[in-house]
């Protein structure tokens, strides 16, 4: 049973007609950035819930979460009408092992992902521990249109804070988008077309990739990366793979 608790929407933001990210206050307790928490709602007499990765880092006293509306799900259309004012519930005590201190040091850090499954990363990059520790930084964001690559200014304001450091690309599936690439993570890996769009090379001995998002990005980025030489990363046999399903 999640420690629920009450938490006032402060705003509601919509990116467009299903992507939107709530805004929240509650007195949670402390997590660490990539972690994720639950928001339910009571329906019909039953505690509706589901689990939402931390956009905010954990400096902030905001609680901010990354959601998309499902035409017929139970909760999200629930939680894209909310107003400022209004009431959800929140699981006071955070979970999950998808963090930094999960990831060996190396000299990259590749972070990719695809729709809302953006949001654990933009909590890891607002922390000062991610450019202590790796030279580079490549945030790689997949989405269907233009219109879903929300949280720009963000991403603008951390690439004028890390010049240097960070490196942001991301890709639009189903139409031409201005800076983005077309297609699909696993392929523009698999044919050296993402390492010479970027001018970085993914290598066993010098990155660390983390992947989140739809399954099967998950899988097939996995399998192409195997076939380098990479590994999954694990507690008891550190590798260079660490990965979250976001579904």
């Amino acid at each position: 049973m999640a420690d629920w608790i009450p938490a006032e929407v402060t705003k509601n933001r919509h990116w467009n007609s299903d992507l939107f990210s709530l805004v929240l206050r509650a007195n949670i307790e402390p997590f660490k950035a990539g972690q994720f928490t639950k928001l339910g709602l009571e329906i019909d007499g039953k505690m509706i819930q589901r689990a939402y990765s931390f956009v905010n880092p954990p400096s902030s006293d905001d609680i901010e979460i990354y959601a998309t509306r499902v035409a017929d799900g139970l909760l999200s259309p629930r939680l894209h009408a909310l107003k400022e004012g209004d009431t959800v519930f929140i699981s006071a005590r955070a979970n999950g092992y998808f963090t930094l201190n999960e990831v060996p040091d190396s000299e990259h850090l590749w972070l990719l992902a695809t729709g809302t499954a953006i949001g654990p990363y933009l909590s890891i990059l607002r922390e000062p521990d991610v450019w202590r520790r790796f030279r580079k930084v490549v945030l790689i964001h997949a989405v269907r249109y233009a219109a879903d690559l929300s949280y720009q200014a963000e991403i603008n304001e951390l690439k004028a804070q890390y010049p240097d450091q960070l490196i942001v690309q991301p890709f639009v599936s189903r139409e031409p988008a201005p800076l983005a690439m077309a297609g699909r993570i696993p392929l523009a890996i698999a044919d050296g077309m993402l390492e010479r769009h970027i001018g970085l090379q993914l290598s066993p001995k010098q990155s660390q990739i983390m992947l989140c998002g739809n399954p099967d990005m998950v899988r097939e980025t996995k399998a192409v990366l195997e076939s380098m030489g990479f590994v999954k990363n694990l507690r008891r046999k550190p590798g260079q793979i660490t990965m979250e399903h976001y579904w």
